[in-house]
């Protein structure tokens, strides 16, 4: 019986050690021939979603050679206006994907792939999943340039490698080097009670710790006098060589009297439960000061997996006369680390603070499907749309939904809808739905219509309205005037906007034959690469129509002359 017990152990031993991914470490090298600086590391935070690549810095340009990290083929291609923007996926022996975004273009022999396809389908915005045969890349061959593409807030490469499952892993396991020397920052320190009775100095609900920084550089908090169930929470970010942005951290844990109490480490993740970043972080602290706080407890809503030696969910039960030494450690991928040391005294006080608690005529359980239907205006979230249970405010004024407020994150779409029935059919085919800011400017929410409805699905509450749009796009000339010789331009550009609803759709032509115009959403801009094609005689006529999300439409015609 005892042989069988340990040999038992021994394979459960076996397991976790397999089950601890290794990652190649000389098989994929770095993507550009510059030293790495990052902008982001992976598994940062970010708005409801880890960050599932690393930003590489380009040296605040664009048109840096982008190189293939090994061998193997093109899978995808996918160019949007947002997102990734112009975006490449290569597919490894191995059983990896490397994936390049933002970037500015490609290498030729993918450039004539994807505009071939693009004039087929007559879109700039598309998405190709070549065969293994039809676009293979040697490792360090020059497959594009680095840009600004897409989503992104200044010029960098951001750079993936997925597993088979398209699980992003942190390029740094596969021995990707970026130069760190420097420990992360502890920012903020927070304390949370979880009962009636608990309390953490003389507070019940959400208290911010003081420290001070001590000789060896790791942080002291002042003693904190608590009871009962309780959880801390701790704003850090990294620091990195030769760069003064704030990136996020690998691993986090929390220790108390010696003993691991808490850990997490962000070195993969999936796409389905990245959402659930917003459980980690204190969401209602981020609406309201922009600062992310990391829990070092795990809430029961909470689905990701990147928690290890978790015991209680985090959780510490103070006792009354007891002492208890946390200590909270945050760790980069280099082994660099910032401690946080706070001395806790148990005692059973008076509280004197005592986090409000709201109600509303609706409360809404997590786990059940909720509605409200008020003076035709109908919103519907589906089951576990919310973290935790909550009264929800709701109310109509004038024709301004109000939904709670935005310091709630939701985890699913909800669905709102508007009766326009009391509108004429040409005054609905011009209403939208809006999310509505603090300063009543209207943000297009993709908006669906059915009879003498519209609705919306939406993952933000806040404030949301009805709103009117009777104005066409506009569209103006940016590099030439009507009338003008090019026979020396290589580009042609033109500016489209739309002041309301925003630009749905565009199209250009030019004599009568559709142009490929490529699509900065980010500064409105159109541009026609004249190498695009060859152009017989010497007057042409451009045409370009823009759409908005109701359907007006504007159309500019000029002619140029163009020598070949």
């Amino acid at each position: 019986m005892g042989r069988f017990l340990f040999f038992i152990c021994v394979l459960c031993f076996q397991h976790h050690l397999f089950s601890q991914a290794t990652y190649p470490t000389d098989y994929f090298e770095k993507p550009l021939g510059i030293p790495l600086i990052l902008s982001g590391t992976f598994g940062e935070l970010r708005s409801n979603h880890f960050h599932s690549g690393l930003d590489i810095k380009t040296q605040q340009r664009q048109g840096l050679n982008v190189y293939a990290s090994a061998e193997g083929y093109v899978s995808r291609i996918k160019i949007s206006h947002w997102g990734y923007g112009k975006a490449l996926y290569i597919r490894h022996p191995n059983g990896y994907t490397t994936v390049y975004g933002h970037l500015k273009k490609f290498s030729p022999k993918i450039e004539a792939y994807i505009k071939k396809r693009q004039y087929e389908n007559e879109s700039f915005t598309i998405q190709l999943f070549p065969k293994e045969e039809e676009l293979k890349v040697a490792k360090q061959e020059i497959v594009a340039l680095s840009g600004n593409s897409g989503g992104s807030g200044g010029p960098h490469l951001h750079y993936e490698i997925r597993d088979e499952n398209e699980r992003p892993v942190n390029p740094m396991l596969f021995g990707i080097k970026i130069k760190d020397t420097k420990p992360p920052l502890i920012r903020a320190a927070v304390a949370y009670t979880f009962s009636q009775a608990s309390h953490v100095n003389q507070t019940n609900g959400v208290k911010e710790l003081n420290f001070k920084v001590q000789k060896d550089g790791s942080l002291r908090a002042d003693q904190v006098e608590a009871y009962g169930t309780i959880g801390f929470g701790i704003n850090t970010v990294d620091k990195q060589d030769g760069a003064l942005n704030n990136n996020g951290i690998f691993s986090l844990e929390m220790l108390v009297n010696g003993t691991k109490n808490y850990s997490h480490t962000v070195d993969k993740f999936s796409f389905n439960e990245t959402r659930y970043l917003n459980t980690l972080i204190d969401y209602a602290r981020f609406y309201k000061k922009r600062q992310r706080i990391q829990k070092l407890f795990v809430e029961p809503a909470n689905k990701l997996s990147i928690y290890d030696d978790v015991k209680n969910n985090g959780y510490l039960t103070i006792k009354d006369g007891k002492s208890y030494t946390v200590q909270i450690i945050a760790k980069d991928f280099k082994g660099n680390i910032k401690k946080l040391i706070i001395p806790v005294k148990g005692k059973k006080d008076s509280i004197y603070i005592r986090e409000k608690v709201i109600t509303t005529p609706h409360f809404f359980k997590a786990n059940e499907f909720n509605k409200i239907e008020n003076d035709k205006v109908t919103v519907a979230f589906p089951k576990k749309s919310f973290y935790k249970d909550l009264y929800f405010e709701f109310k109509k004024e004038q024709d301004v939904v109000f939904l709670h407020n935005g310091s709630v994150p939701i985890h699913k779409n909800f669905t709102l809808s508007f009766d326009v029935s009391e509108y004429s059919l040409e005054e609905q085919n011009k209403l939208f739905i809006a999310r509505v800011n603090k300063k009543g400017r209207p943000s297009y929410s993709n908006t669906k219509r059915k009879k003498n409805k519209l609705y919306t699905l939406n993952k933000r509450l806040g404030n949301y309205a009805l709103f009117s749009d009777n104005q066409p796009p506009k569209i103006r000339p940016v590099n030439f005037k009507k009338g003008q010789w090019l026979s020396k331009y290589r580009y042609l550009k033109v500016h489209i906007s739309d002041a309301l609803s925003g630009i749905k759709s565009y199209r250009a032509e030019i004599d009568g034959e559709w142009i490929l115009m490529e699509y900065d959403a980010k500064r409105s801009l159109l541009t026609y690469d004249f190498k695009d094609k060859k152009l017989s005689n010497n007057k042409h006529t451009l045409k370009v129509i823009a759409v908005d999300n109701v359907n007006n439409s504007n159309t500019y015609i000029a002619t140029f002359f163009r020598k070949q």
